[in-house]
C-alpha cells in the first residue's frame, strides 16, 4: 500500500520526461464490476457527491485522473477523504510521446473510473486527438465504466468542442463577430453516449458564458456541421451525473448557486456572418437547479424552467418576465 505519492516516469537520456505518474493506494491493477455513466462538471470546487457517484459506479476499483498540467491533488482527496477506491492515480502528460506509451495506455484502459481534470482544452485536443489515448478513453466508456471531466475536461466530452486553440473568448466578443478567430470549434474527437450534436461550457453563469455558447451553436449550424445543435452550460461548483439512458441528476455545493442550462437551436441563424453581430431567434432553454432533472436522450426536463432566448444584432434577451438570459 502506498500512502504517499508514488512517482513513476520514463525520461529518455537527456530528454524531458514524457509523463508523470502518481498513485495513492495500490499501484497494482484490480478488476471490479463497473457501470456506465458520464460526469459533467462545471469547474471551480469539485462536488464530493458527484465524485462519490463515479466511485460507486467504479465498483471500488482504480480511479484515474488524466491531465496535461497541474498536480496530483485529486489523489489524496479521492483516495483518503472520499474513500471507497482501490487506488487513485494521476497521469500528467508532458510530451506527445506519452500518448503512445504502453504503461500510460494500459493505465487508462485498466481504470474503473476515468476523470479528465481542468486546464487548457487545447492541450487535450492537440495532444490526444487521433492518438491511442482517444481510443483508450473510448475503451473505458464502453466497458461500461464512468467517465467524467471538469472545466477543460468537460469541454472535450461533447461531440463538438470549443477548443480554445487561439485562447478563450468572452460572450460580447463572440456575439459581436461569430467568426472571431478565437471561436474555434472541433469535432471528431471523443464520442460519449448521449452527447451527439452537443457542445458544453463551464463556469457558466459566473463568467457570463451564455452569449458565447449561443454563438458556438450558431456556428455549428451555420457551418453545416449539424442541422440542429444542443448546448449544455454548467455553473461552477455544479456537476451533472448522466445515466446511460440519458437521465441527468444535478449535484451542487449550493442549491441557490448550482444550475445547469440545456439549449436547443430551432434551425439556422437569421444572421451569422464574419464581422457582423449575430442574430439568432427562438433558441429554447431549460434551466435546472437541485430540484429539477433532465433527460438528454429525450431532451426534456422536469422541475425546471423553460424559456426562449434570442440574439438580435449581438444583444441577448429572453422571454422571461424579468428579461434575464439566465
Amino acid at each position: 500500500m502506498v500512502l504517499a505519492g508514488m512517482v513513476l516516469s520514463v525520461p529518455a537520456s537527456g530528454v524531458k520526461t514524457t509523463y508523470e505518474y502518481y498513485v495513492w493506494g495500490s499501484p497494482d491493477d484490480v478488476v471490479t464490476a463497473t457501470s456506465g455513466g458520464l460526469l459533467l462538471a462545471g469547474g471551480d470546487s469539485d462536488v464530493a457527491d458527484a465524485m462519490l457517484w463515479m466511485i460507486a459506479k467504479s465498483g471500488g476499483g482504480d480511479f484515474l485522473v488524466i491531465r496535461c498540467s497541474g498536480t496530483d491533488a485529486y489523489n489524496p482527496w479521492i483516495y483518503k477523504q472520499l474513500g471507497g477506491v482501490d487506488s487513485c492515480e494521476t497521469i500528467i502528460f508532458v510530451k506527445e510521446e506519452a500518448c503512445y506509451d504502453a504503461f500510460v495506455l494500459d493505465k487508462i484502459r485498466s481504470a474503473e473510473a476515468l476523470f479528465i481534470a481542468g486546464g487548457d482544452q487545447w492541450d487535450y485536443v492537440s495532444m490526444w486527438k487521433g492518438t491511442p489515448v482517444e481510443d483508450a478513453i473510448h475503451y473505458v466508456a464502453a466497458k461500461p465504466a464512468p467517465v467524467g471531466g471538469t472545466s477543460a475536461g468537460l469541454a472535450v466530452l461533447g461531440e463538438f468542442v470549443f477548443s480554445a486553440q487561439n485562447d478563450t473568448i468572452e460572450s460580447d466578443d463572440a456575439l459581436r463577430n461569430p467568426y472571431n478567430r478565437r471561436v474555434t470549434i472541433e469535432n471528431d474527437f471523443l464520442s460519449m453516449d448521449n452527447m451527439e450534436g452537443t457542445i458544453t461550457d463551464s463556469h457558466f453563469v459566473t463568467r457570463d458564458r451564455m452569449g458565447r455558447l449561443v454563438t458556438f451553436l450558431a456556428r455549428i449550424v451555420q457551418d453545416g456541421r449539424a442541422t440542429q445543435a444542443r448546448g449544455i452550460g454548467i455553473n461552477e461548483k455544479t456537476a451533472l451525473g448522466v445515466e446511460p439512458n440519458g437521465d441527468v441528476k444535478l449535484f451542487g455545493l449550493c442549491d441557490a448557486y448550482s444550475s445547469a442550462y440545456f439549449l436547443l437551436t430551432p434551425g439556422p441563424p437569421e444572421v451569422c456572418e464574419p464581422k457582423t453581430p449575430l442574430t439568432y431567434l427562438d433558441i429554447s432553454v431549460y434551466r435546472i437547479t437541485a430540484t429539477g432533472s433532465f433527460n438528454l436522450a429525450r431532451w426534456e426536463g422536469v422541475g425546471g424552467v423553460a424559456y426562449s432566448l434570442l440574439s438580435v444584432d449581438g444583444v441577448l434577451a429572453s422571454d422571461q418576465a424579468d428579461g434575464s438570459i439566465y
